[in-house]
């Protein structure tokens, strides 16, 4: 693997990686403006935003024409918004690279907005909406970190809400991005079969014209949390989901790695303590599974599992438990040296992939403003000892941080403040 970090004249980067071998390569535009970026009354704006960047431009004036180029070569094209930036992409052979950076230069400069497509698209979120509302799986993350941030940006929802979607309307599109969909705001991260002077000379073509201005940013989190905390989203359903998660350190936090191997050994693998426990001894989860986010100013550890109702309050103590004996009891050196090694073989499997590729080191770039290394990576993690997972452990598994969002047919949140105790 080579890589170059290439700058042009209007303040906008370029991250080329070369790989080796690779007849494919991935164009990804990421953008500092996800969701903490908004004003309560247009919530949702980014990712509306995103969705109607696919919806023509004076060049290629409806959806069709865009996505029939992009299949028409065979690629693939999405986009996503996070809480923090918002990615856009096209996957293709390695001869159409200038391709898909005139699509994707096209489509986020030149995006008409039309207010028919709009509507429509404003139809389509709705329905969005409606299915993350109706899939506990993938909405109890979104209730828990309501319950960690509360009433402001990193607290709401990156759909927005009914009320706020039906306010946004065409003049907020370019205000949204004309406040931060700039070459300073902007990083391109192109991996694949590509060479460097190639990359730079496309580039230049299709984004060199954008003008330089200074961007807008987002508001600091404010965070306070002195007892353990509960949120009940009441619904009748056959399994109930919850996270019991606790407040972590924010991204470029010196104990990144040790997290990660944290992390790893509890809940990030079929042979994982928390997945061993729930599940394979006691079968009450079909999945179960730990993570780990890293904001700007916040970080966050958290345990997810989706149980039979009746049998929440077991599986919460038992996760509790595990927190508990990580942070008083040393780990072993077979399970310490196991975890590293699952956090290094992914990472492999990860950068066979130009896509993955583009996505881990354009991440970096755009929001550490450094990119590590496989090598710095991999010394890092060997770096963690026994005891840094103590320690680590220790300090953020605490009683009074402790979080518990559970979406299932409950009313009663004293219930489970009860057995809220390390």
């Amino acid at each position: 693997m080579n890589q170059k970090l290439l700058n042009l004249p209007n303040n906008l980067k370029i991250l080329s990686t070369r790989l080796a071998g690779a007849r494919s390569v991935t164009v990804l535009v990421l953008v500092r403006a996800g969701s903490r970026y908004e004003e309560k009354k247009t919530n949702g704006i980014a990712h509306f935003a995103e969705h109607m960047f696919f919806k023509g431009t004076k060049k290629r004036p409806t959806t069709l024409e865009i996505s029939s180029l992009i299949d028409g070569i065979g690629g693939e094209f999405n986009a996503f918004t996070s809480k923090e930036y918002t990615g856009y992409y096209i996957k293709a052979s390695t001869k159409h690279i200038s391709l898909s950076l005139d699509v994707l230069s096209d489509m986020l400069t030149n995006s008409k907005f039309d207010q028919v497509e709009i509507d429509r698209e404003r139809g389509v979120i709705f329905e969005e909406l409606r299915m993350y509302l109706d899939t506990p799986v993938r909405y109890i993350g979104d209730v828990y970190e309501q319950l960690l941030y509360g009433d402001q940006p990193l607290g709401w929802d990156i759909i927005g809400t009914p009320q706020s979607l039906i306010n946004i309307n065409r003049n907020d599109f370019f205000k949204f991005k004309d406040l931060y969909y700039a070459p300073e705001n902007t990083l391109v991260s192109i991996a694949g079969g590509i060479s460097h002077d190639d990359v730079r000379q496309i580039a230049d073509k299709y984004l060199g014209g954008l003008k330089h201005k200074k961007t807008a940013t987002y508001k600091p989190v404010k965070v306070s949390q002195g007892q353990p905390a509960v949120k009940l989203v009441n619904k009748k359903t056959e399994q109930a989901h919850f996270c019991l998660g606790v407040r972590a350190y924010p991204r470029r936090h010196k104990n990144h790695y040790k997290v990660a191997v944290l992390n790893a050994i509890l809940g990030s693998s079929m042979s994982s303590r928390l997945f061993i426990q729930l599940r394979e001894r006691r079968g009450l989860a079909y999945y179960v599974r730990s993570s780990f986010e890293e904001y700007h100013d916040v970080g966050s550890f958290v345990a997810q599992a989706g149980v039979t109702p009746k049998k929440i309050g077991e599986a919460v103590k038992i996760v509790i438990a595990e927190f508990a004996k990580i942070s008083q009891e040393s780990v072993g050196g077979e399970e310490l040296k196991k975890a590293k090694e699952h956090i290094k073989g992914r990472l492999v499997l990860e950068l066979e992939d130009s896509r993955e590729v583009a996505s881990l080191f354009g991440t970096q770039q755009l929001l550490e403003g450094k990119v590590r290394t496989t090598d710095e990576m991999f010394k890092k993690v060997d770096e963690v000892t026994e005891s840094d997972i103590q320690k680590v452990a220790s300090d953020i598994f605490k009683n009074k941080g402790l979080n518990l969002a559970i979406i299932g047919p409950y009313k009663d949140e004293a219930k489970f403040e009860k057995i809220l105790k390390l």
